[in-house]
């Protein structure tokens, strides 16, 4: 007996497929806002019973802060690797204390800093300040267009606030988050609610998802793409790759067709017919039909070949007289490449004839020699010597009334 008939008699039960459904990775998860202005970030809790709005200390990069729960918690399956960094303890009266007057603290140093940026004439604009909770450290958050030589601004900085200074450039999507905003749905912008890091985004994916091209129906608030195309696109990208694309030739049960639309929910395509109508077809429908036997693949029948001819010549003729005419042309044509090559020879051959005699005759001027006069046409004819003496006379004249007056 084979492995597969033993499987069949005696099926054993399979290993759960993830450990999610473990009673141990069950986690209490909650949502706690740093500053007023901020997303929440996501926490474990652990020997904690929290509530909504209650304080506690969190644990953060640049070291513990303090932030309140702005959701009640909820309990997930989470493995180890997904959990989230855990709450270290509830905050107390004092430390709520501190949190505001770091808040006010934040503010003074906003005002301190743009007082700064117009007195040096930067160009640059201050988005946001933040002051670590130990007071260790203060970050400017700063937009420009490029490059800003702020050595000067940091050293007044250090002077007035007495802590770490640290200038911080950001791009204009980062700046919308962390301004924040309503977006065009009415909601809350993306990037200032939940997301915690940019995708790469397109106009690839507007065309995919079958979105009008307007710049101000698919920018946000930042004036870049909206954020929200990445969230669909790769349904949309695997569900549209058994449709016929767009602007294709497709084969109907009525007929060829061109395919000017797309309905990837229906799994159908709309297709314009030669009549100038439009009939909506699934997949299943278009997969359905074949051309009939001795038809190509497009159906294109013999008519449109005897249709051709006539229209250019007016006259049915064979096929053969076809082929004598072509043969012919194309024996006229290589006489007139001959002839046009052994004319260009000869033009060359006379340039070099006229070359050389002008500079023969520029020899015989140094010389001293008389040149002999030509009757043919062009510059030699041109300057001929009637039209010198005609001029010397008139000279002489002028010169001769001049002397008796």
């Amino acid at each position: 007996m084979t492995e597969r008939s033993r499987k069949k008699e005696k099926p054993t039960p399979s290993p759960p497929v993830s450990t999610a459904e473990d009673p141990k990775d069950r986690k209490t998860i909650c949502h706690v806002r740093l500053r007023p202005e901020s997303p929440p970030f996501t926490f474990a809790v652990k020997d904690l019973k929290l509530k909504e709005g209650e304080w506690v200390i969190v644990p953060t990069e640049h070291g513990p802060e303090v932030g309140q729960v702005v959701k009640p918690p909820i309990s997930l399956f989470l493995s180890e690797e997904n959990t989230p960094p855990f709450v270290s303890r509830l905050a107390t009266t004092s430390e709520i204390e501190d949190y505001y007057k770091n808040l006010d603290l934040e503010q003074q140093g906003r005002r301190v800093c743009q007082r700064l940026i117009n007195a040096l004439g930067l160009k640059m604009k201050l988005v946001r300040v933040e002051r670590f909770f130990d007071g260790s450290k203060i970050i400017f958050f700063y937009s420009a267009d490029g490059r800003v030589d702020f050595r000067e601004l940091v050293k007044e900085l250090v002077k007035e606030l007495r802590m770490r200074v640290e200038m911080r450039q950001i791009g204009i999507r980062h700046e919308a988050k962390l301004i924040g905003g309503i977006g065009c749905c009415g909601r809350e912008l993306c990037c200032a609610s939940f997301l915690s890091g940019f995708d790469p985004i397109s106009i690839k994916m507007a065309k995919a998802q079958n979105l009008p091209l307007n710049p101000n129906k698919i920018s946000g608030f930042c004036g870049r793409l909206l954020c929200c195309l990445t969230y669909e696109y790769e349904t949309y990208k695997e569900m549209s790759q058994d449709l016929p694309g767009l602007g294709k030739a497709c084969e109907t049960p009525e007929g060829q067709g061109k395919v000017v639309r797309h309905n990837i929910f229906r799994q159908a395509v709309t297709v314009a017919m030669p009549d100038g109508s439009f009939v909506e077809y699934t997949i299943n429908e278009l997969d359905g039909t074949a051309p009939e036997a001795g038809e190509s693949p497009g159906r294109q029948t013999g008519k449109k070949p005897e249709k051709r001819p006539a229209k250019s010549s007016g006259r049915s003729k064979t096929g053969k007289n076809a082929k004598k005419k072509k043969t012919g042309k194309k024996a006229s044509k290589k006489p007139k490449a001959k002839q046009c090559r052994a004319s260009g020879k000869k033009d060359a051959q006379k340039n070099r004839e006229k070359g050389a005699e002008k500079t023969g005759a520029s020899r015989d001027q140094k010389a001293g020699k008389a040149q002999p006069e030509k009757k043919t046409g062009g510059r030699s004819g041109r300057k001929r010597p009637r039209n010198r003496k005609k001029g010397s006379s008139k000279n002489s004249k002028k010169k001769g009334d001049n002397q008796k007056s």
